[in-house]
């Protein structure tokens, strides 16, 4: 993965605009970070192969990213996203990173579904 380009990322959001995706989103304060401190309990939300379309696709931010996918009824996005890259089977993996390098938050979309983890 690299540093988000934000032109790279809303060409690669732009090419897959009106098609029916498999859409991954992930986010976690605990499954792959370390508690800290204050030993708050984590919180998750994990969807995978998620079938949507979206009519729009926004990159935004100065970094941390924030990725907006607008939905007929609604919108999906994820905030603080750092890094990216095109994968070998055409997915768009967009993740942001905590200082120390551990997932806090992944968007992915693909015209194939994700394999199982």
């Amino acid at each position: 993965m690299r540093p988000i380009d934000l032109q790279a990322v809303q060409g690669e959001l732009d090419r897959r605009l009106g098609l029916l995706v498999y859409l991954h989103l992930e986010t976690t304060t605990g499954s792959y970070t370390a508690l800290g401190p204050e030993k708050k309990p984590p919180v998750i939300v994990f969807v995978r192969n998620a079938r949507i379309t979206y009519q729009r696709g926004v990159v935004t931010g100065s970094g941390p990213y924030r990725v907006g996918l607008k939905l007929e009824g609604g919108w999906v996005y994820a905030e603080g996203l750092t890094d990216f890259e095109v994968s070998e089977r055409d997915e768009l993996l967009l993740a942001g990173l905590d200082p120390e390098g551990q997932l806090t938050v992944a968007l992915q979309v693909s015209e194939t579904p994700f394999r199982e983890a």
